[in-house]
């Protein structure tokens, strides 16, 4: 079963990548440009490095 919003998404995402003939440097360019434009709020969050797990602790123990 197609969703119909996903469906539409797609087709929008195509139509801008034929208008750039799939530069995705112009891609994103254009897309920063319409977000800066957009009078929206941009929130950027921290990236933060992620714990490791117990098990890729034990991998550690394992190796060495």
């Amino acid at each position: 079963m197609k969703d119909p919003i996903v469906e539409e998404v797609r087709m929008h995402r195509m139509e801008h990548t034929q208008k750039f003939r799939g530069d995705l440097s112009a891609i994103c360019a254009d897309l920063r440009s319409i977000q800066t434009t957009s009078g929206h709020k941009i929130v950027r969050l921290a990236s933060t490095k992620p714990e490791p797990t117990n098990a890729s602790s034990r991998r550690k123990k394992q190796r060495g």
